[in-house]
This record gives C-alpha cells, sequence and structure tokens, in this order.
C-alpha cells in the first residue's frame, strides 16, 4: 500500500513539472508579443477657444400687453366687427354702440345754446336802449348843472336833483344790461362745454383697438348691453380681450449668484421645443431686487415675434450666459480625468510617453473645459478614449479624432 502511494506520488509531481515548464514556455512567447507594439490611444488638441458658462431657465411666453377693451357709456352692442383670432391695427373699430338718448341729450344741448344766444341778443339791445337813455339823461343833468351854476336861483334845485336822478337810473340801467350779458355769455359756455362733452361720450360709443394685436378673446355679441368700465362698483363685461403678440416677454427667475451679470440690453437665446427653433431675445427689464422667498430676481427678456409663430403661453428655454472668457486653453470636456483638486489629463509627450499633468479648471461649456494653471500647452495632444492600463511613462501610439462636440460651431 504504501509502494502504491509512493508511485502515484512520483507520477503527480512528474505532471506538475511538465504543465510548469508548458506554462513557462508559453509566457516567454508571448511577453516580447506584447512589448513590440505599444497600445493605440485616442487623442485631441489643447487649443483656445472662447468659452462662457451659463444658467439654463424655463419660463412661458406672455403678451407684451394685454387688456380687456371696456366701453366708456353704457349701451347696446349695434355691430361687433372682429372676433377670436383676428389681428386688428390701432385705432380699428372693433364695435359700436347704440345709445338712443345720448342723440336726445345732444339735441337738448344744441337747442340750450341757440336760447342762450338769443337771450344774450336780447340783451344787448336791451344795453344799446339803456346806453340811449343814459347818454340823454346824462346830457340832461349836465346842461341843467352848468346853468344853475352860471345863473345862481334861475333853476330850482328840485329841478337839478330830479335830473340827477334820472342819470343815475339810466347809468344803473347800463350796469345791469352789461351784467346780464356777462350771465348770458357764461350761460352759454356752460351749453357749450355740456354740448363738447356729450360729444365726447357719444365718440365712445365706438370702440376701437388702443394697440395693435391678436383678438384673443370675445365677450359680446350684437344686442349685448354693455355698462361702461368707469365704475369700480360695477361688474362691467368687455367687449373683447386684446393681446400685443408681435412682441412676446419671457419672466426669468434669476438666481441670486447671477443677479450682479445682469445687464439691460444682454442678447440672449431662446429655445422653444415646440417649434424646434431659437429666437433671438434681449433682457429688457429687471426687478432690482431679490425676493426673500424664492432668493432670486425678476427678469424679463423681450423677444420678437413679427410673424406670430410664437404664441402666449408657450415654454421656452434660455441659457442666461453669467461668465465670458475669450482665447483660453481648453480641452474637450472628455480630457479631464477626475474632478475639483483632482482633476487631471493624461498627455501624450513628443517621445509618445504618458505624461499624467494635474490642472486646476476654469468655467467649461457643454463641450469644453477652460484650463486655468498646470503643464498642459497649446497644441498638447491630450487622451479622449478609455484610460484604463494608461499610466506616467507608458508608451502609446496617438491617434486625433475629432469629436463630434467640436464639430458643432
Amino acid at each position: 500500500m504504501a509502494k502504491g502511494q509512493r508511485s502515484f506520488a512520483a507520477a503527480l509531481a512528474i505532471g506538475f513539472s511538465i504543465f510548469g515548464l508548458t506554462s513557462c514556455s508559453r509566457g516567454g512567447a508571448q511577453t516580447p508579443h506584447s512589448s513590440s507594439k505599444p497600445p493605440t490611444v485616442a487623442v485631441a488638441k489643447a487649443t483656445l477657444a472662447d468659452l462662457s458658462s451659463s444658467v439654463p431657465l424655463t419660463a412661458e411666453f406672455e403678451p407684451f400687453q394685454e387688456v380687456d377693451v371696456m366701453a366708456k357709456v353704457s349701451g347696446y352692442i349695434r355691430q361687433i366687427n372682429v372676433d377670436i383670432g383676428d389681428r386688428v391695427r390701432e385705432g380699428q373699430v372693433l364695435a359700436v354702440l347704440e345709445m338712443p338718448e345720448m342723440q336726445d341729450d345732444l339735441t337738448r344741448a344744441s337747442a340750450a345754446i341757440e336760447q342762450a344766444n338769443a337771450e344774450l341778443g336780447a340783451v344787448r339791445d336791451e344795453l344799446q336802449r339803456a346806453g340811449s337813455a343814459h347818454d340823454i339823461a346824462h346830457l340832461s343833468y349836465t346842461r341843467i348843472l352848468d346853468v344853475s351854476k352860471r345863473e345862481p336861483g334861475l333853476v330850482p334845485q328840485q329841478e337839478v336833483d330830479e335830473a340827477h336822478s334820472r342819470d343815475l337810473v339810466a347809468e344803473a340801467q347800463v350796469s345791469a344790461a352789461k351784467s346780464r350779458i356777462t350771465a348770458n355769455q357764461q350761460r352759454i359756455r356752460v351749453a357749450e362745454a355740456e354740448q363738447a362733452r356729450l360729444k365726447t361720450l357719444y365718440q365712445y360709443a365706438v370702440i376701437s383697438a388702443p394697440f395693435a394685436g391678436v383678438v384673443t378673446k370675445r365677450y359680446a355679441n350684437t344686442g349685448s348691453l354693455i355698462q361702461a368700465g368707469t365704475a369700480s362698483q360695477t361688474q362691467a363685461m368687455p367687449v373683447v380681450r386684446l393681446s400685443q403678440n408681435s412682441l412676446l416677454r419671457l419672466a426669468l427667475p434669476v438666481p441670486e449668484s447671477a443677479v450682479p451679470l445682469i445687464h439691460s440690453g444682454k442678447p440672449v437665446d431662446v429655445r422653444v421645443s415646440a417649434l424646434n427653433r431659437t429666437f433671438p431675445g434681449r433682457v429688457a427689464r429687471f426687478a432690482g431686487k431679490v425676493d426673500k422667498a424664492t432668493r432670486t430676481m425678476q427678469t424679463e427678456v423681450d423677444v420678437p415675434n413679427p410673424g406670430l409663430e410664437l404664441v402666449p403661453g408657450m415654454y421656452a428655454e434660455v441659457d442666461l450666459i453669467t461668465e465670458q472668457r475669450n482665447h483660453v486653453l481648453s480641452v474637450p470636456a472628455e480630457a479631464i480625468d477626475g474632478s475639483g483638486t483632482s482633476a487631471r489629463v493624461l498627455a501624450v509627450g513628443a517621445a509618445g510617453a504618458i505624461e499624467v499633468i494635474p490642472v486646476s479648471l476654469g468655467i467649461e461649456d457643454a463641450r469644453r473645459v477652460e484650463i486655468r494653471s498646470g503643464g498642459l500647452k497649446e497644441g498638447d495632444d491630450v487622451v479622449v478614449g478609455p484610460r484604463s492600463g494608461l499610466k506616467q511613462g507608458l508608451k502609446v501610439l496617438p491617434k486625433i479624432i475629432t469629436l463630434a462636440s467640436d464639430s458643432v460651431p
């Protein structure tokens, strides 16, 4: 039994020896082959580029201005000329009211003016008669007074006093006539003012568009009773709703960190997913105050819409540029290994060996990242492909490729 065990052990030892020799032979054959050809890696150039960072914001379009068009006087709709979707110009007639009592008021006002003018003519005639009577009375009094002074006692004093009294009465009649003329002139002015007021109100029967826009809602029909929309106590019904859509607003909540970078007139690109298009806009106005609840500042972007392709209520996206750097050293985003203080790039040196270069990063966009400091230079090749197995000093074959992101302008 012991002899058989020894024979089995010897056979097993011989087998292991043969397997070891075979393994060593295979390993020795592969090592020279693997070291004879360096691996190929994909690289891209470090270049100077204009980079910008942005904050993505979403909002929905609003009309530049929108108003419910009200009637300034009460009346019945005699005709309405527009409906939903109609484009109107500024001053275009939207509807006409029927107000028969207003025409009666105008007729009475005109009659009152004519009556006041007739009374003024009569009073002027009266003034002329009073003036003539006063001239005669004054002349008679002057003559009697002169005679009494030249010939004392010739003319009784009572006659002199009576002449003086007639002169004063005639003068008072002249003054009264002048006062009646002034009163009649004032009455005419009042009547004319009332007539002008009624004419103005009558013009309000024609309801016109306050600005060019689109009718987005119609409230009234022919024959509808419309109350005057000038009293806050009444629930007056509008005629139509008018929106100015040739210029739209985007109200954006800008984060507090980006508030110092907001400036009026700054251009922005507005993307509309529903239309798969981008429209130009500009920062038109901002609140100048950060909301305490949301820590954002209300900022409005104006977007021209002359063809009315955009419709209020559509969602839009805006990349609000918060920082801009021109002609800075940059690499594709795929070249960055790690992040923050541990960021690095793998560069291929002139000798074809891998160099691990720690870098400090700056701003980045969707395609490239700014290199603020480190040993990287413009024109260096950086690895953008898989980095597994790559280490300092490893010989590689660089292959320059064009990334899809770099082909986008």
